[in-house]
């Protein structure tokens, strides 16, 4: 019976130290969950002007589940375009408590169209074509990540 009850209190050891490392934030993921469950990205991270204007610009292939996050100092009126940019990609519009609040599919490689993301955006994040609409990904959905200020986030890092 001691090699059951030891060989059960160590999968539960690991079930939870899975767990923690399941919500834990770090720089380079970002999570959003929803009516979807939750799903998770390997992002860069996009939080000065100069990396900001170069974005996903000349990248020619992105892993299927990995991004950018663009991180603004302050809510605002943010618009995209692709020029320069050869995939197509989501945008994943957010507000201060990265909540998001559009979703912008499909975005075509090197069109100069204006691709506006509403005002009060503090976040965005940029995916490969198709799996916002794959993942359910929509308005009302959060961002989980350490960039969000965790006073004001919807989903802070500190919950699971």
């Amino acid at each position: 019976m001691r090699p059951f009850i030891l060989g059960a209190a160590s999968a539960l050891m690991m079930l939870l130290m899975g767990a923690q490392q399941v919500w834990a934030c770090s720089a380079d993921q970002i999570a959003l969950r929803g009516d979807f469950g939750t799903v998770r990205f390997r992002v860069e991270v996009a939080d000065t002007p100069a990396t900001r204007a170069q974005g996903l610009m000349f990248v020619s292939d992105l892993p299927q589940m990995s991004g950018m996050l663009f991180v603004y100092e302050r809510p605002q009126s943010v618009s995209f375009w692709m020029e320069n940019t050869l995939i197509p990609l989501d945008m994943v519009f957010a507000d201060e408590t990265g909540t998001v609040q559009r979703v912008h599919a499909n975005a075509i490689p090197r069109d100069r169209t204006p691709i506006p993301g509403g005002e009060g955006i503090q976040y965005v994040l940029e995916i490969n074509g198709g799996l916002a609409a794959r993942f359910g990904i929509k308005p009302g959905d959060q961002m989980r990540h350490p960039a969000i200020a965790q006073n004001l986030a919807a989903w802070p890092c500190s919950t699971p």
